[in-house]
């Protein structure tokens, strides 16, 4: 592996060999060994008909009393598009395998009503694939379709691609046109299979990799072998594997790299990394002991890249091939008095050091993870929203992507700056992360994720050849571990200004509290 990765695998994001907990910790800002870009498509997101997720998340309906821009609420286009929500992944998920795209368009009155087979309740369908494409223009985001190669067929496959991508004056163009959409959508990504290790079939890679081989072939990609004059230039996504099955890995890409652009991952952070567990622990309410074990798991997805991307170069040297992880989150025990089938489930300040956590996994991976879907958008998990009727509030994990916008699309620098261990039930972690980048408006930016509850570090950081003399930023903590936001209350947890930072000496000093996540600008 070239000399950047290494340094991207072992210093960025200080998973270097630990330091015993002292008053300063010191490390540098390597900013004359840049790395790669830092995907925006990282801080993705994902929504899935699911629980609330679409229905009262999403969409309301061009009738209902809560503001809406052609059904799609107004709260949530706002917050999403605030945060610069650069790709949305949908209709799944699980749903993705059971849905008929033809049931989702022409007018709404005449769409069929089905049963959610997965996640109970009744799909109207009101939400189809124009209200999608309509909202993702609302946000302002890239597309990520999930096709359902599970119970479809390829043919059923190739006519949504047509209504979707034709130009041409052929029948699927034409009813495109005719339901009101003259243009072709715009299909950034489209993802074929979706967990087939699992709900997308129960299959084996070695048969997965076949299925693969034939929906992709009639996938028709623009510029692909001979298909020349097709209008699928969409980014093709395999279906990868769950938490650390390299071997689906290793056969998937041998069997079928060639005819693939990216393979998803997928991985939650469950209770003791079981998933028969992912019920046991709260979202609300913990003991101080669950703290730990939680951000274990979630510090657990750089082993998981590591184990991945060693098969990876092996097969794809070039990196050709992206690591697209397309669900990701906290998976907790649902709240009281809601379906469970739904998934619904608080957001707390342990959720925001999560995401901080990983979002600075991903960056130092940023060669060969080049998407990231958080699990889910509204109302699901671990989310950035919840709505109460026409109440809407922030998500501790809404404000960490919000602090982390200007990593979108930013150059990787290295930081070397190594971090005490804190024990959990399940193993060992670093006490903090940090990532550094230079962002598109030439600043350089630092951010820490510590997920100490009891302890506040000083970090100082060699700033090398950098420049700088002037330190902002913000802060995300509250008092107790568990701080949420409820819809129509008042906000318990959201960003301050962080005054903690300065520069001296050659030197960025941080004073990083405990339990927080914290980034800062740099400026000459």
């Amino acid at each position: 592996m070239r000399r950047i990765a290494s340094l991207m695998a072992t210093a960025a994001v200080a998973f270097a060999t630990p330091a015993a907990a002292q008053d300063v910790i010191n490390g540098a800002i390597r900013a004359d060994q840049p790395g790669p870009d830092i995907a925006r498509h990282i801080q993705g997101q994902f929504a899935e008909h699911l629980g609330r997720d679409i229905y009262d998340g999403i969409w309301v309906g061009p009738d209902s009393a809560i503001p809406n821009t052609r059904g799609m609420r107004s709260d949530v286009v706002e917050a999403l598009k605030a945060i610069k929500v650069p790709v949305v992944r949908w209709p799944g998920g699980c749903f993705a395998d059971i849905y008929n795209w033809r049931d989702g368009i022409g007018p709404s009155a005449k769409r069929p009503v089905r049963k959610n087979d997965w996640w109970g309740g009744l799909e109207t369908n009101a939400f189809g694939t124009h209200e999608f494409f309509d909202f993702a223009e609302q946000i302002n985001t890239d597309t990520y379709v999930a096709i359902n190669m599970a119970t479809a067929t390829p043919a059923v496959m190739r006519e949504w691609m047509d209504y979707l991508t034709s130009r041409g004056e052929d029948t699927l163009a034409q009813e495109r046109r005719a339901n009101g959409h003259a243009a072709p959508f715009k299909v950034d990504f489209v993802g074929i299979g979706n967990e087939a290790w699992g709900c997308g079939g129960a299959q084996t890679p070695e048969y997965f990799a076949n299925e693969y081989r034939k929906f992709a072939t009639f996938f028709h990609k623009n510029g692909a072998t001979f298909h020349m004059h097709n209008d699928n230039s969409a980014l093709r996504v395999a279906s990868g594997p769950n938490n650390d099955d390299t071997k689906w890995m290793e056969v998937v890409l041998k069997n079928a790299g060639e005819q693939m652009d990216a393979i998803s991952l997928h991985y939650y952070t469950v209770w003791h990394g079981d998933w028969a567990q992912r019920d046991s622990a709260m979202a609300t309410g913990f003991p101080a002991s669950h703290w730990n074990e939680i951000l274990y798991q979630a510090s657990r997805m750089e082993e998981i890249l590591r184990g991945h991307e060693a098969v990876m170069d092996k097969v794809d040297p070039k990196k050709r091939i992206g690591l697209f992880v397309d669900e990701w989150g906290t998976w907790y025990r649902t709240e009281p008095g809601t379906e469970p089938g739904h998934l619904y489930q608080q957001n707390t300040l342990r959720d925001a050091l999560v995401a901080g956590i990983t979002l600075n996994i991903f960056h130092a991976h940023a060669d060969r993870v080049r998407m990231a879907n958080i699990a889910q958008a509204v109302n699901v998990l671990q989310a950035m929203l919840l709505t109460d009727g026409d109440k809407l509030a922030k998500t501790p994990t809404y404000y960490t992507f919000a602090m982390y916008t200007p990593f979108q699309d930013a150059t990787f620098i290295p930081v070397n700056a190594p971090a005490p261990m804190l024990k959990a039930e399940s193993g060992s972690f670093p006490a903090f992360t940090v990532s550094a980048a230079k962002a598109k408006d030439g600043k350089t930016y630092v951010a820490v994720a510590n997920a100490d509850k009891d302890k506040g570090y000083k970090l100082s950081l060699d700033l090398g050849g950098l420049k700088g003399t002037k330190v902002s930023g913000q802060v995300l903590t509250a008092a107790k571990l568990d701080a949420h936001n409820t819809p129509g209350q008042k906000e318990e947890i959201a960003p301050a200004p962080f005054n903690g930072g300065r520069i001296a000496g050659g030197k960025l000093l941080l004073d990083i509290p405990a339990k927080s996540v914290v980034v800062v600008k740099i400026e000459g």
